[in-house]
């Protein structure tokens, strides 16, 4: 089996290649195909992976291109995990908002619009590449902002595209721990959108865990979430939010902190990698050294700035401990090809699960994965605040999807104006103008 990886030069590349060369993992990978636009990533992702390739009993045997078609040419999976525009793009999502006194966030408000205008035209140019040389594969997308992008490769790739993130795999690790039960005990009820969502129900061997867990001081405070929003809103909304709900239900004190931190998320991960890629570079023979290091202040500073400052380095050992979406990826795969049967949280089309949203909308939603596709899960009524929160940022992501197909500024301009991390239309304009300005990307996916 080949899997191809777009963004094979990424950092999170060696966790992939790691699970794939387990000799228990659920799916065998005879060739991991990366592509990268840049040589010198792929270079350095090279040192780390020969050294990991040594520690294992069957790794996959690894090629490396720049070429798009040679990659996914026969292709039996293909992961997207492209950062278009890199880490570069990334702070100007970031500061173009903070100077507008808007929370500035790579994914979550204006700076998600600004990396999906960039993105969209690579994300379906290489839908229609893989419709074209690899029709049977499927595609596994974790680029990001990972709803829109995998809605607007639907047109090309329909059923065949799916997106997975990381975020509500660990909720649920979390709160099974929590709640005394393991993933066969567990049933639950999940819904949202990529990086908005709700795990409203948990129920182990039957029971309802809930509530009681809700009530638990103690069983919270081994949940991230409920530690970053605090028990009282918990409690009050009824359920776990997914973590990226804190820019939404915390916007003002998000953004204060974001624009108090000496270095907004971007710049710390941009200065970071690039002491990983030149050291890696330079001494390949210590890569994997260097990407191990800098891999755990990653993990262990994710989201630290919407904490405040004392508590930043407050992450427990449970947040980050191993799993995460490459496993995720491993048991789809599997599954797909026949290996079993899986329960997971995937971002795939609506279709009338959430009867008030469109129904090609991309939803977030627990399905079931077996040989014969991916089925979602009906879950309970959405009503509400939690209803309403999903309806006006669909509207946003259909709306940037809609301009970017068009090149249609104006459209553009209204998906800003709409989502309600944008306080004004006229702040919604100047957003605009001014990501054009900072990023080539954005003003060329909009120009005619």
């Amino acid at each position: 089996m080949k899997l191809t990886i777009i963004g094979g030069g990424g950092f999170r590349v060696p966790q992939i290649f790691t699970a794939i060369s387990d000799p228990t993992a659920p799916a065998r990978v005879d060739e991991l195909c990366l592509h990268d636009v840049s040589a010198e990533r792929l270079s350095a992702i090279r040192g780390v992976l020969d050294a990991l390739a040594k520690r294992s009993p069957r790794p996959p045997r690894v090629t490396y291109t720049t070429d798009m078609d040679a990659a996914v040419t026969a292709a039996d999976f293909v992961f997207s995990a492209m950062r278009v525009g890199g880490l570069e793009g990334r702070i100007a999502d970031e500061r173009v908002a903070l100077d507008l006194g808007v929370l500035g966030q790579e994914t979550v408000g204006p700076g998600g619009l600004s990396y999906a205008l960039r993105t969209l035209p690579v994300a379906r140019d290489l839908a229609r590449r893989i419709a074209a040389l690899a029709p049977d594969a499927w595609v596994i997308n974790f680029t990001n902002p990972a709803g829109i992008v995998t809605e607007a490769m639907r047109t090309e790739l329909g059923d065949r595209v799916v997106g997975i993130c990381d975020t509500p795999i660990g909720l649920m690790r979390r709160a099974v721990h929590a709640a005394g039960g393991d993933a066969a005990s567990v049933t639950f009820d999940y819904v949202g959108l990529n990086h908005l969502g709700w795990l409203r129900s948990i129920t182990v061997d039957g029971a309802e865990r809930l509530p009681d867990l809700l009530a638990d001081d103690t069983a919270l405070a081994g949940i991230e979430e409920a530690r970053l929003m605090g028990f009282d809103w918990v409690r009050s909304l009824g359920a776990l939010p997914n973590e990226y709900l804190f820019y939404y239900y915390f916007q003002r004190e998000a953004t204060a902190r974001i624009r108090e931190s000496t270095q907004t998320r971007g710049e710390f991960l941009l200065a970071q990698q690039a002491d990983f890629y030149r050291d890696a570079a330079a001494m390949p023979v210590s890569a994997l050294d260097a990407w191990e290091r800098t891999k755990f202040e990653r993990e262990a500073s994710y989201m630290a700035e919407s904490r405040p400052e004392s508590e930043r380095t407050s992450r427990e050992a449970s947040d980050i401990e191993g799993g995460g979406y490459q496993a995720v990826a491993l048991a789809l795969m599997a599954a797909l090809t026949g290996s079993g049967t899986s329960t997971m949280i995937l971002n795939v089309a609506n279709r009338g699960a959430i009867p008030e949203l469109p129904p090609d909308a991309v939803v977030e939603l627990p399905c079931t994965v077996d040989a014969d596709g991916i089925h979602p899960h009906s879950v309970a009524p959405v009503t509400g605040d939690m209803l309403g929160l999903m309806q006006s940022v669909k509207a946003a992501e259909q709306l940037t999807i809609t301009a970017s197909a068009n090149r249609d500024a104006a459209l553009a301009w209204r998906a800003f104006a709409v989502h309600p991390l944008v306080d004004s239309v006229a702040t919604a304009k100047l957003l605009l103008e001014r990501y054009r300005e900072a990023i080539p990307g954005v003003d060329a996916a909009l120009r005619t």
